[in-house]
């Protein structure tokens, strides 16, 4: 893993995923926001996979002010190893489930993520999908085929990148295109960055876009971006 400062272009990645979150259409009022917060648990995620349990709670907390959030996590790792957790509506839970997993080689499998998806809004609505990887080994056709279907379901992806993998890049800036959501690279040496773009989306996922604005007012920092472009 990189601790280099992050770079100029990685900085205006997250200016600019911030701003097409919030052109975002906003979705319908009441209940709980319900996003599924996929990670990459193949070996070389393990530094990562512990910063995340660490800033993940920011999602809640900004939630909560908007109505509350339900997450579901989802990982893969080792040899076609792909879970899903019961869903949680408390950080300490989602913390205690993510200190669980222990990370093992082996390939992505951001399809079956996908396809995950599919099925939970099919049962009841999701709101919003993250996934959090720094490669791709699949077709970039094939997943673009499945998150097109994800797309038509209204559930957005946001796939928040480590690295500057350019495979990795095309198959997520693809995923999110087809399902209207966005990607956005980020430093994994910066825990305040992932901890911003986490907020700002369970905002969104909990209020739509309207909430941001709220957001912009408590979080500061990155989330403020986005309340000078909503309209």
């Amino acid at each position: 893993m990189s601790d280099k400062p992050i770079a100029p272009a990685q900085r205006s990645d997250v200016a600019s995923f911030l701003e097409q979150l919030a052109n975002a259409p906003a979705r319908a009022p009441g209940g709980r926001g319900r996003l599924i917060f996929a990670m990459d648990a193949t070996a070389s995620r393990e530094p990562s996979w512990d910063q995340a349990a660490k800033v993940q709670g920011q999602m809640f907390l900004e939630a909560d002010r908007l109505g509350g959030l339900e997450v579901q996590l989802v990982y893969y790792r080792g040899f076609a190893e792909c879970r899903a957790s019961r869903w949680v509506a408390k950080p300490a839970e989602l913390v205690r489930l993510m200190t669980q997993v222990m990370c093992r080689a082996g390939e992505t499998q951001i399809g079956r993520v996908l396809r995950h998806a599919i099925r939970e809004t099919r049962r009841q609505k999701v709101h919003a999908l993250v996934f959090v990887g720094d490669a791709c080994e699949e077709s970039i056709d094939g997943l673009g085929a499945v998150a097109g279907e994800l797309g038509l379901l209204g559930v957005k992806a946001f796939l928040f990148q480590e690295g500057a993998d350019p495979t990795a890049e095309r198959a997520f800036r693809h995923i999110a295109q087809l399902t209207g959501g966005a990607h956005c690279r980020f430093d994994a040496g910066s825990p305040d960055e992932l901890r911003q773009l986490l907020a700002a989306v369970a905002a969104y996922a909990a209020g739509g876009r309207a909430a941001l604005l709220t957001a912009a007012t408590r979080v500061g920092g990155p989330v403020a971006l986005i309340a000078r472009q909503v309209r």
